[in-house]
């Protein structure tokens, strides 16, 4: 489903689809009545809802009653992954979560921005890819279009604006890299990004 308008005046009217408004109020209305406030343990509720809405849900995940996703349809999540509380899934374009990904409490992932150099301050979306095993810290900012390689983990309180690669430790604002990620095995040794 589309999600913008375009060459539309946004200060006088609306810039989605009356379709795409009107899914939205109907997830809103179920969002307030069975997903906010529903036991907290009910994850497979909570994805069955997610489901309903067009959302692509694998096995096993955990997304707790505080998330607030503005777009079901547009939110893919691979098994085991998860969404903390308070996370802000503003998925106006596609949000997709890899295997084992977490996304720590009250981070936002944001597809949506305006042009500021356009006439109409023309609103656009951009997909988010989060990676396998990727571990986002709490209230991270990823904004659209960004990708983050599977393995990576980005500190508490960074501002991701640009791709990460696979298996890579990073924070700050905005983010950067600090070094490789490595990976215990059970004999208390290390493997190296290059193993994966």
């Amino acid at each position: 489903m589309s999600s913008t308008l375009q060459n539309i005046d946004p200060y006088t009217q609306p810039s989605f689809t009356y379709k795409n408004r009107l899914y939205r109020l109907l997830w809103s209305l179920v969002y307030i009545a069975l997903f906010r406030f529903s036991p907290r343990p009910l994850h497979f509720w909570r994805s069955f809802l997610l489901r309903c809405f067009g959302a692509k849900i694998g096995s096993h995940c955990h997304v707790y009653p505080s998330v607030k996703i503005w777009a079901p349809w547009n939110l893919s999540m691979a098994d085991y992954s998860c969404m903390g509380d308070n996370v802000n899934c503003y998925s106006m374009a596609q949000v997709s979560l890899g295997f084992k990904a977490i996304i720590s409490q009250g981070t936002s992932l944001c597809t949506g921005s305006h042009d500021y150099e356009s006439l109409n301050f023309q609103l656009f979306a951009l997909p988010i890819s989060i990676g396998a095993k990727v571990w986002i810290c709490s209230e991270s900012f990823i904004c659209p279009g960004v990708s983050v390689g599977e393995g990576s983990v980005v500190g508490a309180r960074s501002v991701v604006t640009k791709n990460i690669p696979s298996w890579t430790v990073c924070a700050g604002n905005p983010c950067k890299s600090i070094k490789p990620r490595l990976v215990k095995t059970n004999e208390d040794s290390s493997i190296s990004s290059n193993s994966h």
